[in-house]
């Protein structure tokens, strides 16, 4: 395969599709320093540019079968280590916003955590409450508020009269409003629509 290092871009290409190692290495070979050192110019990190190296290579391996044989083989190394060299700082940008976030976040935590806690707490006690109505009293309820089914709709549903519907849903609201006590206004925003 010594005087297969000679041959034309094109000739290696028909090779490699064939699945010719010797070509592949050969191609490998004649265009690493070159695409990696535009890598490396871009990203300033050699590792980084040497996987962004290996991913190019892979990628011409696993997609032979896709290269044209007329194809510009340089031009084509060149455009995917490009591509990966974008893609490889876009990431990167996307990751520094997402740190960024974070950060901010960490920040923000204890007041975000208490409120959370309170939250928690809240969302707690009102579905002890709503567990201790009767039980269609519950259903309707939770059909109503939690599933936001109007009310002809839970009267189809469960196969009874609108006015039944609406009168169990203000029994629930009032038992609710007397087992919450301080906590009314919120419980009364809390399932509003």
């Amino acid at each position: 395969m010594q005087d297969n290092v000679e041959q034309s871009d094109n000739v290696l290409i028909k090779m490699l599709k064939t699945g010719n190692s010797a070509a592949y290495t050969i191609i490998y070979d004649r265009y690493k320093l070159l695409l990696f050192n535009h890598a490396y110019k871009k990203l300033g990190d050699a590792d980084a540019a040497q996987d962004v190296l290996q991913d190019v290579f892979l990628n011409l391996w696993n997609g032979k079968d896709q290269i044209s044989d007329s194809e510009n083989l340089g031009g084509y190394l060149y455009t995917s280590i490009r591509n990966k060299v974008f893609n490889l700082i876009a990431h990167a940008k996307v990751r520094n916003i997402y740190a960024d976030s974070i950060h901010q976040f960490v920040q923000t935590e204890g007041i975000y955590a208490d409120h959370l806690v309170r939250e928690k707490q809240f969302s707690e006690l009102i579905e002890r409450e709503i567990n201790a109505l009767p039980e269609r009293m519950k259903e309707i309820f939770l059909l109503s508020r939690m599933e936001h089914l109007k009310n002809k709709e839970i009267a189809i549903q469960l196969n009874i009269s609108e006015h039944t519907v609406a009168t169990q849903i203000k029994r629930a609201l009032k038992a609710l409003k007397l087992r919450l006590g301080p906590f009314i206004i919120l419980c009364h925003l809390y399932f509003m629509d």
